[in-house]
């Protein structure tokens, strides 16, 4: 489902048709993450490179904003795009 709040964009986004790897995105607090692959597993780690959490987008076209501490990485097991986004209003 695609999402329906408002947010500023805060940065490019990744390339898309590739995986996000390990990415801080310019240290934001913030990321939207949109699947564009299904069964898409989209992990957390802090600055260390211990596994904080991780989630799956189901099908292509899934999003999610995800909060995170500025040296935190996102990365993804399919092609995803994200972006550093301000706080979900």
């Amino acid at each position: 489902m695609a999402y329906q709040g408002s947010m500023k964009i805060k940065g490019s986004s990744t390339a898309a048709a590739a995986t996000i790897s390990a990415s801080n995105f310019g240290r934001a607090h913030f990321v939207r993450v949109q699947s564009q692959a299904a069964a898409n597993t989209i992990t957390l780690k802090n600055a260390s490179g211990t596994t904080l959490g991780t989630l799956i987008l189901v099908t292509a076209g899934d999003s999610i904003i995800i909060e995170k501490e500025e040296t935190d990485t996102i990365a993804s097991s399919g092609n995803a795009v994200g972006s550093a986004v301000s706080s979900p209003r």
